[in-house]
């Protein structure tokens, strides 16, 4: 971070006992544009490019919004998995209630003292498919950018459900950890009741607003065919391919400078809210 930008932490609660916990940061020249950032799975606010990424849209002149959804097991570490329990019983709608939620805060000026002009919003992987959702919810968001964003939140075969259902909790290994991550069945469920909310390409195809699909060529995560699929659906959207990037654009956490893969990212992404902003 520079001296041009300022960082403020914030919490909020959702629910007793449980928070939205975040940073915003301000130009210090001042800003009236906002630029809401959502993590994905297994993702946090302080994971590697995040916070490179929320620090180049400050420099670049917009109130920048990052935060942990509650449940996605960082607490008060903010850098390692220690609320297990809470990964497990979390769920999409969930996570899509809360991000609505601190919009409501961002757009009313409640959480930044000010309502912005015009909001942004950029989201990573299972964080691209809830910001799409969210800027299809709500009309208050006016450019979109989603880097290696699902296309589908269903990404389980049935023999994998048919086993989540008998023990009543997935595990999901973190490589970079080594933990073993719980997933419990209300997960699954909750996706099952609520398909139609959750279907990320008929909300993609809902959007009238400018959308940037950013996705790596080498990704093999999410594969290229979901950012393309995505591209398909958009009214307005513009798909930029990059190539030798995976699914983090090759940046890894600890975060050790930004390789050129995620600097093309960052620039498209510092432009499309430049035009669209």
């Amino acid at each position: 971070m520079t001296d041009a930008v300022t960082s403020t932490p914030f919490r909020r609660e959702v629910r007793q006992g449980e928070f939205v916990r975040g940073d915003i940061r301000r130009p210090a020249a001042g800003s009236d544009t906002a630029v809401v950032v959502v993590h994905g799975f297994k993702g946090f606010k302080d994971w590697g490019f995040f916070p490179h990424l929320c620090d180049r849209l400050a420099e670049a002149g917009h109130t920048v919004v990052s935060f942990n959804v509650s449940r996605n097991g960082v607490g008060e570490s903010f850098g390692e998995f220690t609320e297990l329990d809470g990964f497990g019983a979390n769920t999409l709608t969930l996570e899509l209630e809360e991000i609505l939620g601190v919009m409501d805060d961002v757009s009313s000026g409640g959480l930044l003292g000010r309502a912005p002009r015009r909001i942004g919003v950029v989201g990573h992987s299972r964080g691209g498919g809830q910001a799409i959702l969210a800027a299809a919810e709500d009309d208050r968001i006016a450019a979109l950018a989603t880097w290696a964003a699902v296309s589908d939140f269903d990404r389980w075969s049935d023999e994998v459900k048919a086993r989540w259902r008998a023990d009543g909790r997935l595990w999901i290994d973190n490589v970079r950890t080594g933990q073993k991550m719980p997933m419990d069945l209300t997960f699954l469920e909750d996706f099952e009741a609520n398909r139609n909310r959750l279907d990320v390409r008929a909300a993609g195809g809902r959007l009238a607003i400018p959308w940037l699909i950013v996705h790596g060529a080498a990704d093999s995560t999410v594969v290229p065919e979901e950012g393309r699929a995505l591209a398909g659906v958009a009214r307005h959207g513009r798909l930029v391919e990059i190539e030798g990037a995976g699914h983090t654009f090759e940046a890894r956490h600890p975060f050790a400078g930004p390789p050129a893969q995620l600097t093309r990212a960052i620039d498209e992404t510092v432009e499309h809210f430049a035009v669209h902003l």
